[in-house]
């Protein structure tokens, strides 16, 4: 075998014996490390070496006006990926999400109700997937096979999908990471194709299943059902009303505030805060609360085992619905069915859709047609064109 030619090389050049071959490697120090990288095998001559000492330079120059990408250079490397740092893992990262949510839930910036949601997302099993990946590691394939696979509502992929998107727009305006792969994903499409329809049915009271719900309430119970299968709130608005929102001359309920796990606060838009009209058995029902609660604080609504406020729509359904309904003996639909009889009695009788969007806190009529379009009259789904003048 011929020796291998004597070929004198500059600083920062070297020639390596790699199974009997000559290679070329390239001496550098890129964030306070020294680094050392061989170049493809090839010929070793005055040309290759010439053309490493070019490279050379020009790495370093990048270096110093901080353009240097260690992948563009030498994508095979193990520096080219970057050190495995653990606060680059993604469960890292969406722990400190979620103490983030904590933190916005002590400063009064998210509700209780809100954080569980996303506490209940970081740590189900569908975001164990990415347990021991890191951030780059999450690329947009990965992401829509993930997503491809749930099988669940549209709401319910979003809700899940909420703390993690912000755990990589974090990443990359912090630079840990080079794109973000849910800009790179057709999300609503995917989630439109991929989540299964709500199997929630809107299945109102019969009149003769309200009266049988109101002949088995115990007394002190009866005034909140019969009120609230007359006024269609929402079971946070329900638990949040004082009696200082009640005009009994007008014959209105004023609804300002909401409750959610046990935190008042206002309705979520600007259509929530309302005035609803109360009819002879939601006044009928509030003359008989007076009896019960108005001597005992602001709230009008009282758990009947404790006599004091309602905490959570949780303990309404446990404490107050589920005993009622076995007495009735009316087969099981949740207590927000309550809501939905109101707004189809409404309906059914005539009212303008517009009237009833306005009195359930909805900011348009939309989601009473979408909603309840089968209890709504034909000339009210169908407007008829005016009728032309004979004159």
């Amino acid at each position: 075998m011929d020796p291998k030619p004597n070929i004198a090389t500059p600083p920062g050049i070297t020639l390596r014996e790699q199974a009997s071959v000559q290679r070329i490697q390239i001496a550098f120090t890129w964030q306070k490390q020294q680094c050392r990288e061989l170049l493809p095998p090839g010929p070793v001559n005055k040309s290759s070496i010439q053309y490493a000492a070019n490279l050379r330079a020009e790495i370093k120059r990048r270096i110093a006006d901080g353009t240097f990408v260690y992948a563009e250079y030498f994508p095979d490397s193990p520096k080219a990926r970057g050190p495995e740092k653990e606060s680059c893992r993604l469960e890292k990262k969406l722990q400190d999400q979620l103490e983030l949510y904590e933190k916005q839930v002590k400063n009064g910036k998210m509700s209780p109700a809100t954080y569980n949601g996303y506490a209940k997302a970081i740590n189900s099993a569908r975001m164990k997937t990415w347990h021991g990946k890191q951030l780059r590691d999450v690329t947009p394939s990965a992401l829509r096979d993930w997503i491809g696979a749930m099988d669940c509502t549209s709401k319910a992929i979003r809700n899940l999908l909420t703390p993690l998107r912000s755990v990589f727009e974090d990443a990359l305006n912090d630079e840990l990471i080079e794109f973000n792969p849910f800009d790179r994903i057709a999300l609503a499409k995917l989630i439109r194709q991929n989540s299964k329809a709500s199997d929630y049915v809107i299945q109102p009271f019969t009149q003769a299943e309200c009266a049988t719900l109101l002949q088995a309430c115990r007394d002190d119970e009866r005034p909140t059902i019969q009120y609230w299968l007359n006024t269609g709130l929402r079971p946070g608005e329900l638990q949040a009303q004082e009696w200082e929102h009640i005009d009994l001359e007008k014959h209105i309920a004023k609804v300002v505030q909401n409750q959610v796990a046990g935190v008042i606060k206002s309705p979520k838009t600007a259509a929530g805060i309302r005035e609803v009209d109360l009819n002879i058995d939601a006044l009928g029902a509030l003359q008989a609360q007076q009896q019960i609660s108005q001597a005992r604080g602001p709230r009008i609504w009282l758990n009947p085992r404790t006599m004091r406020p309602w905490e959570t729509d949780a303990q309404v359904r446990k404490t107050l619905w589920l005993p009622l309904m076995e007495r009735a003996g009316i087969p099981y639909r949740n207590p927000y069915q309550l809501r939905h009889t109101y707004a189809s009695t409404l309906l059914t009788a005539g009212a303008n859709p517009w009237y009833v969007a306005q009195q359930l806190g909805h900011e348009d009529v939309e989601m009473v047609f979408r909603t309840y379009g089968k209890f709504i009259r034909e000339d009210y789904q169908k407007p008829r064109a005016a009728a032309k003048s004979t004159d």
